[in-house]
């Protein structure tokens, strides 16, 4: 039998002598720059770890050892050593509204906890500061609503604390989240009806004209308006759109949008909201060169507001207009608008300190329970009690309600009983639109070829969600749509499942996956059944709330595509990508528990999701995403190795990352100052 090896030795040989000199590897032609020295995740199938890079004419060329980087190097080629640094692809903030993410010179609270009487002082110093006319709405922007507003002996709701503040301005304090609202006397008298005719919000009006926005004021024992005024019905008194407000301030400078995601790393987005003036803002970036990151629009339109002549949705109209801009940017190198915004809720938090108790307002599977808050026996404000609405006084307090509608008879039963009458309702919240509008909505933009960007908070708008999708998906035949859900708070876990069967795109905010005891006694209590107000009571370990509140684990388990989306300017004007990653390994801020710490995922996760994975989802891991030869050259250098840091324990470091250079198609767009 022949030897074997001789045989293929014998063929390479042949082979080597046919070719001739075009045997010899090619010298590859120079790069323009050239990083050594590093640690480069490459976010590719494998989580890669190179040392060097290489780029020319915008695209890598070339990703691995020092070694085989020198080639690279000509006459011409920036040479940067990296002296171990870790360099990321450019990450994918996958749920922003960039046009809030520039600090601009207004009325801003900056999202800090205030006491009513702090609040009022504030106003007054805005009114004074900014020279605001009498008549002239004041708009205190960045309201903490879940964190402060004490009440005291003059200031007992925010209707009375900004009263004090002024009687001759309209006042309203946009909530950091832009769901929630908070308005004074003035504000609340401008409330026109469906017909136009100026009502006023009041107890009257809640009770007759107004009464489908019953759900979304808040009242006092009396039962009249306190002030807070959340979703749309804020839109009844003619509010300015702050965006428009703060626009055309913005447009002065627009590429301080680009320059600020450029500084924390970001070179991808979803732009989450797409209205009719942030188009214009990224026009102007494009004209102008100044666009330094890749924008998905997501086109936003309210099925409620675009309406036929007989009253429902337009659906032909919206469809169409989706469409122009769709075909408008179907060339363009760095913008699409192939995708479509829904909001299937609001926000999921109740205010424990008005009298009677406000219920959260998101649609929910099981009703909410009505606790009774007040300082407990160590004097801390907390939950002693609930309301069983089950029981005979509530179902007669049901049944002849205009008994004990008045001050009076309240004040009554509240000082015989130990709650307000109010909280013998049984409420299982509101969906953004009727679950028909849903259904019709993404249904329509399916079939019209758009993948669809839903908010959903709650658990009962997250189960309709994925009902719509997969009802759509259906009708449409195509399974493989980039359908995401954004926020995600609360998942009944019959839906994590289907959510994961149908390989969905998760734009979890990692940050607001945390325990914080003002905020989690505005949530928690109406969910489980809780006593007190510390962390112990507010996360019982079987807790209806603490199982299954942003569940990332969980759902990235099932087959979920976990995203990341920062929501800016909600909470803080600041994207925050790496207080967004350190919070999705800790389930927790500085000096805080964690929130169902079994939710935890990995470092790598959460880069992925940040790069390959939001590449993924928008549709761009064909060119960007990772760092392989041939894609876009889309790195960032961090000023520490968050991979180690997570690795060796030490995660919570990993949010004082700084980005010390971003480089967007080969192009330096960012560099620390010293």
């Amino acid at each position: 039998m022949p030897n074997r090896r001789r045989i293929i030795a014998m063929a390479f040989l042949g082979a080597a002598l046919l070719a001739g000199p075009q045997a010899t590897v090619a010298t590859p032609q120079p790069a323009d720059l050239v990083l050594t020295g590093g640690r480069v995740y490459t976010a590719d199938h494998a989580r890669t770890m190179a040392a060097a890079i290489a780029v020319r004419d915008g695209k890598l060329v070339y990703v691995g050892a020092d070694a085989g980087a020198s080639a690279y190097v000509g006459p011409n080629t920036r040479v940067e050593p990296l002296a171990g640094r870790l360099v990321l692809p450019g990450l994918f903030d996958s749920h922003l509204h960039p046009a809030g993410i520039v600090d601009l010179d207004v009325c801003d609270l900056k999202s800090e906890g205030r006491s009513l009487i702090a609040m009022t002082a504030f106003v007054r110093d805005c009114i004074d500061r900014y020279k605001i006319r009498d008549g002239d709405w004041v708009i205190v922007r960045q309201w903490n609503f879940s964190n402060g507003n004490e009440p005291d002996g003059l200031h007992s709701t925010l209707r009375a604390a900004l009263d004090l503040a002024t009687t001759r301005h309209p006042v309203v304090l946009v909530g950091n989240d832009g769901h929630h609202g908070a308005f004074n006397s003035v504000a609340l008298a401008r409330a026109a009806d469906a017909s136009g005719k100026i009502v006023g919000y009041s107890k009257a009006t809640l009770a007759g004209s107004l009464r489908e926005f019953s759900n979304f004021v808040g009242v006092d024992a009396d039962g009249e308006p306190n002030g807070t005024v959340n979703e749309d019905a804020r839109r009844r008194m003619a509010v300015p759109s702050m965006l428009s407000v703060d626009f055309r301030e913005m447009m002065k400078a627009p590429e301080r949008v680009t320059e600020r995601l450029n500084s924390v790393g970001i070179t991808g987005i979803l732009e989450a909201a797409l209205s009719p003036e942030t188009v214009e803002l990224y026009d102007t970036l494009a004209k102008t060169g100044t666009l330094s990151v890749r924008a998905t629009l997501a086109q936003y339109f309210d099925p409620d507001t675009n309406l036929t002549a007989d009253g429902s949705p337009d659906w032909d109209r919206m469809v169409s207009a989706a469409k122009l801009l769709r075909a408008k940017y179907a060339s363009d190198p760095l913008l699409r608008a192939n995708v479509v915004k829904l909001f299937a809720d609001g926000v999921l938090e109740g205010n424990p300190f008005a009298v009677p108790p406000t219920l959260p307002e998101v649609a929910t599977i099981r009703p909410y329970l009505q606790p009774i808050f007040g300082n407990g026996k160590d004097g801390h404000f907390g939950v002693t009690g609930y309301v069983d609405t089950a029981a005979p006084l509530c179902v007669e307090v049901r049944a002849h309600a205009d008994r004990y509608a008045g001050g009076a008879a309240a004040g009554a039963f509240l000082k015989e009983h130990g709650f307000h009458p109010g909280q013998c309702r049984i409420s299982m919240g509101e969906l953004q639109h009727t679950r028909p509008v849903i259904m019709e909505f993404v249904k329509r933009f399916h079939m019209a070829g758009f993948a669809v960007h839903i908010h959903a908070i709650g658990d009962m708008p997250i189960r309709t969600a994925v009902d719509a999708i997969e009802a759509a998906r259906a009708a449409d035949g195509v399974s493989t749509t980039h359908d995401a859900l954004a926020h995600v708070q609360l998942v009944h876990p019959d839906d994590v499942a289907r959510i994961g069967r149908d390989r969905l795109y998760l734009a979890f905010t990692y940050a607001w996956a945390y325990t914080d005891p003002q905020y989690d006694l505005s949530v928690v209590p109406f969910f489980d059944r809780v006593t007190g107000g510390d962390y112990a009571a507010l996360h019982p370990v079987d807790g209806y709330y603490e199982r299954n509140a942003y569940p990332v684990k969980s759902l990235r388990d099932a087959g979920a595509v976990l995203v990341a989306g920062s929501d800016a300017p909600v909470d803080t004007h600041d994207p925050r990508p790496f207080v967004n990653m350190a919070a999705a390994v800790l389930r927790s801020m500085p000096g805080q528990p964690p929130l169902n710490a079994r939710e935890s995922v990995t470092i790598r996760d959460v880069i992925d999701a940040y790069t390959i994975s939001g590449a993924r989802y928008l549709e761009r891991d064909a060119e960007t995403g990772s760092l392989e030869t041939g894609k876009s050259a889309d790195f960032i250098v961090l000023d520490r190795d968050i991979l180690a840091l997570a690795d060796s324990g030490k995660a919570d470091d990993i949010r004082n990352t700084k980005v010390l250079g971003t480089w967007f198609m080969g192009r330096e767009v960012y560099r620390r100052p010293h």
